[in-house]
């Protein structure tokens, strides 16, 4: 697959708005990230101030990396994905960027509110109750904003990324209207929760991994300069995650009030999942075949597969911790913490940044400020985000195993204070990370370069 259409399908600008946007709530989340790992430590800042409560920016934490920083990344590198796939234009350049400043507006009244005390008590739903149906909205214009140029190819086979982007549009609206909604009005107790399972796994399954799956089966055969290896076995992949991934949801609520027979399919389509996640890795790495320099020449694609890595690692991780035998050392554990950054920074966010390395000079009209930077970036994200991940996962087992010895509850909080300062010094580091990539991202924009007058002065000249 090779990049043919014109460039007057795509509209640049938009496209770098949603990558600005999602940057500013990168380190809007990733502050917040640090300020409530600092909670652990009892040096809060902030303490005694209740809008800044601890719990309250934990939440702004969560939704700011989710909804801010993924969902923006995505829009912007669909913006100028499906374009380019379809031949089309989106529905309307007006309604793009009526989603574009909505969508803002949307993730900075929830955190207002959430921060005012209106957030909903149920996970990953703590929007508040009157924004709800304006997300709902938004989320239905968004599907006839990208699902218009699609159905306007006329074309029955499809590419695999449109499969996956046509039903993450059409899913995400259902399963959030299923999370926000029922668990808090409709169906009360245990049941209540099995919903709010389904809706925290399917956030995951069947918004942002149907997007970043369908935008890495797009970019990556472009940074190759050659097709996929197999498009049967894409779409193995496709209908694997739709047919397993819905079931996973109940896996949050182990040795809970819900029917057993629930908890073991849910362990069942976790397992699965992993052997569907599989021959998508495969099929991306014989992609890539024995062109390994390629990696270390091509950042982005260097994004992309450690991604793809982590995505393996994440499912192979979660398919044993689902067992019953590792939850019942592990639930409630900072294992859990760690796996679940290690999924939406490490895998998602890392997608991001591939994707941003590549759209980033295509939507300015300059080359990138400093490749060395942007090595720099790569190396300490990695390397931090590992030995976050590592210490969450030692620190989860610590616990685990000194409550089932049944140790009183203070000897485990200072038992984890350790790890908790390690979790904080690495996050510290990444957020150092996304700083120096941040002035290389504005320095690119103003179209600066890093290199000496005396060596830029020949190419001047030149030109």
């Amino acid at each position: 697959m090779v990049e043919t259409h014109p460039d007057t399908l795509v509209d640049r600008r938009l496209v770098k708005a949603h990558l600005i946007a999602a940057l500013v709530f990168l380190a809007v989340g990733l502050l917040g990230g640090l300020l409530y790992s600092l909670q652990l430590l009892q040096h809060y800042p902030l303490a005694g101030i209740e809008i800044f409560s601890a719990g309250r920016i934990r939440m702004v934490h969560t939704a700011s990396v989710a909804y801010g920083f993924i969902v923006n990344g995505f829009l912007g590198a669909l913006n100028w994905a499906v374009p380019r796939l379809t031949g089309n234009r989106t529905c309307h350049r007006y309604l793009g960027w009526f989603i574009f400043v909505a969508w803002q507006v949307i993730l900075l009244a929830s955190a207002v509110g959430i921060m005012f005390g209106y957030a909903q008590g149920v996970e990953w739903a703590e929007t508040p109750v009157f924004i709800d149906p304006v997300v709902v909205l938004g989320l239905i214009l968004v599907a006839v904003h990208f699902l218009a140029p699609i159905m306007r190819t006329g074309d029955r086979n499809l590419y695999v990324s449109l499969w996956y982007f046509s039903v993450a549009f059409i899913w995400t609206i259902f399963v959030y209207i299923m999370g926000n909604y029922f668990p808090e009005f409709f169906v009360p107790g245990a049941a209540g929760a099995a919903l709010a399972g389904l809706f925290i796994h399917d956030l995951v399954g069947l918004l942002v991994t149907p997007l970043g799956w369908g935008l890495m089966y797009y970019f990556v055969p472009i940074l190759l300069r050659k097709p996929i290896w197999s498009h049967g076995l894409s779409l193995i992949g496709f209908w694997g995650l739709a047919f397993f991934y819905p079931l996973n949801g109940i896996h949050h609520f182990f040795y809970s009030p819900i029917p057993m027979y629930l908890q073991y399919g849910a362990i069942i389509a976790t397992i699965a999942v992993e052997l569907i996640v599989t021959t998508v890795i495969v099929n991306f790495f014989i992609t890539l075949g024995r062109q390994w320099g390629l990696l270390g020449a091509r950042i982005a694609l260097r994004w992309f597969y450690m991604g793809m890595i982590l995505y393996f690692i994440t499912c192979l991780q979660c398919s044993f911790h689902t067992t019953l035998t590792f939850q019942k050392i592990i639930h409630f554990s900072d294992w859990v913490v760690g796996h679940a950054h290690l999924v939406m920074f490490g895998v998602f966010g890392f997608w991001i940044f591939g994707m941003i390395n590549y759209l980033w000079p295509r939507v300015t009209g300059h080359e990138w400020y400093s490749t060395r930077l942007n090595e720099w970036h790569y190396w300490i994200t990695v390397i931090s985000l590992w030995v976050m991940v590592i210490d969450l996962t030692a620190a989860g087992l610590v616990q685990g195993f000194m409550w089932r010895a049944l140790a009183p509850w203070e000897e485990t909080l200072k038992a984890s204070m350790p790890f908790w300062l390690i979790r904080s010094i690495s996050g510290t580091t990444i957020i150092i990370a996304q700083g120096l990539y941040l002035y290389n991202v504005w320095q690119t924009a103003r179209g600066r370069s890093a290199r000496r007058p005396q060596e830029a002065a020949p190419a001047a000249g030149a030109a």
